[in-house]
């Protein structure tokens, strides 16, 4: 007997229509070297009236000059990014880059264990916001870039009706698209961790509810529930880190870390209040202990049980100085810090094709060859101003392509259909954002990290998601999935501008 779907009953939404802008250039080419392949033709063209052998050797120096930005591999690279990472990664080896040591015996100054890499020269500072509460102000001086981190108590999806599940991704899309009106903030990262339960959170909650005068019984059963609960259980943490910049703006001085502490404490209440409707449960501030305390655990796995019983005492005491690791070596596929080693991807591709609010529950959810594994979600919201001129370029390039691609008929339309109602829904008031994923791995032992990229593949399966391996920078890569609002684009020694018309 076959089932039929009540009259009242609406059909569950559905999501996508992800872009991702191309330029409007020849066939693989972008608009720069579709450039310059125009001029050079006209300068061999030219040069066959002097000289055919001169007209041959310019043209074979052109062909060869464009190959590698016209090669793709199936992620989308050039064969000239290619080159370039591996030329980037021997010159790091050369120089000794890939190795670190920090603490009494390394290289740092004081003897301090900072962090690494992108984050080495950043520092902390508290402040308060109107609420009164504590917050870190992560500063990164290279870039002027100042970071608030956020810790929330998701709901999650679990026994929840999915009316409410929709209303929760519906306002947490207008709560990302808010953020374009936010002055002066540049990029917004959402980690969610999950991790083995070692039980100290709920043993510290039943000993300190449990009355000495209880039954036997009673306290027997709490007894039971403390050594078998936690077995294995998992921790799920979820942070968001709001990255700000202080540089100077069209009639806006530089501003330093305590006039961006003033800021950004008038509107974190708003941000908070806001993070409510979307099912992230209470959000708070971050202090500067608790963002320590996070980025210790997650270059040293090993004392995070250590560090949640000195929690449990009274606090750890661990500063921005004490959180990075004591060694680190990075190699071409993984990452070695203190007691763990790492793999990071990142996402090649977006989800093509429509999908359900539960698409990348799987990809969240723990795994058990995976002992810490850390999801970032990296968005870099557009104001109103240039998020019409990036629909309006998309539109206008989609149609040339359209005219001159010798693609199927089926997929350039396809193409033209999707550029238009984008631009169609930001005209109507919908926000742009950009958008990217980091995926990390991290085991104890170096003999399960091919369990550990066997299930991290696997699981990026059914959330519909390209993952690529993060080859050369498995570093800077691991930095970036951390809750500390690094906005990696920033870090780039070839501008982003430049990078997308290649």
């Amino acid at each position: 007997m076959a089932a039929t779907a009540s009259p009242d009953e609406k059909p569950q939404p559905t999501y996508g229509n992800w872009r991702r802008p191309k330029t409007g250039g020849l066939g693989n080419l972008g608009i720069g070297p579709s450039i310059l392949l125009i001029l050079g033709l006209a300068v061999v063209m030219l040069t066959t009236l002097v000289s055919r052998t001169a007209a041959v050797v310019l043209g074979l120096l052109l062909l060869l000059g464009l190959l590698p930005l016209a090669v793709r591999d199936k992620y989308g690279r050039t064969l000239l990014e290619r080159i370039g990472t591996k030329m980037a990664w021997r010159r790091a080896q050369s120089r000794g880059s890939a190795l670190y040591r920090s603490g009494p015996l390394g290289r740092t100054g004081y003897g301090t264990a900072q962090l690494p890499g992108l984050a080495a020269r950043s520092t902390v500072m508290e402040a308060g916001d109107s609420y009164g509460r504590r917050f870190a102000l992560i500063t990164y001086p290279s870039t002027s870039h100042h970071v608030v981190v956020l810790t929330t108590e998701a709901d999650g999806a679990g026994l929840v009706d999915q009316r409410q599940v929709d209303t929760w991704v519906a306002h947490w899309g207008g709560w990302l698209a808010s953020l374009a009106n936010e002055p002066g903030l540049v990029g917004c990262t959402v980690t969610v961790e999950t991790a083995p339960d070692t039980g100290q959170r709920l043993r510290t909650e039943v000993e300190s509810q449990m009355a000495p005068d209880a039954p036997a019984l009673a306290q027997q059963m709490l007894t039971e529930v403390l050594e078998q609960y936690p077995v294995g259980g998992a921790s799920i943490t979820t942070r968001i880190a709001l990255t700000y910049s202080g540089a100077p703006a069209a009639g806006r001085p530089r501003r330093d870390a305590d006039a961006m502490a003033v800021e950004i404490g008038l509107r974190l209440p708003s941000l908070t209040d806001g993070l409510a409707m979307t099912g992230a449960g209470a959000a708070r501030p971050m202090t500067a202990t608790e963002i320590a305390e996070a980025v210790r655990v997650a270059y040293d796995p090993a004392v995070g049980p250590l560090v949640e019983q000195a929690r449990a005492e009274g606090g750890t005491g661990i500063t921005w100085d004490e959180a990075g690791p004591l060694a680190a070596d990075e190699s071409w596929d993984s990452y070695r810090h203190d007691s763990a080693h790492s793999v990071t991807w990142c996402m090649a591709a977006a989800p093509r094709g429509e999908v359900l609010s539960s698409v990348l529950t799987g990809l969240l959810a723990p795994h058990p060859d995976i002992d810490r594994k850390r999801i970032t979600l990296l968005y870099r919201p557009h104001d109103p101003a240039s998020a019409a001129k990036i629909v309006e370029d998309d539109k206008r390039d989609a149609l040339v392509r359209a005219g001159s691609s010798p693609r199927s008929q089926a997929a350039t339309a396809a193409e033209l259909q999707a550029a238009e109602q984008t631009a169609a829904e930001e005209a109507s008031g919908a926000g742009v954002v950009r958008f990217g994923l980091l995926a990390t791995a991290t085991v104890a032992d170096p003999e399960a990290l091919p369990r550990a990229r066997a299930a991290m593949e696997g699981l990026a399966g059914p959330a519909r998601i390209r993952l690529r391996p993060v080859w050369g920078t498995q570093s800077a890569a691991f930095a970036a999935c951390l809750p500390i609002g690094l906005v990696l684009p920033a870090h780039l020694l070839l501008p982003d501008s430049v990078r997308a018309s290649i």
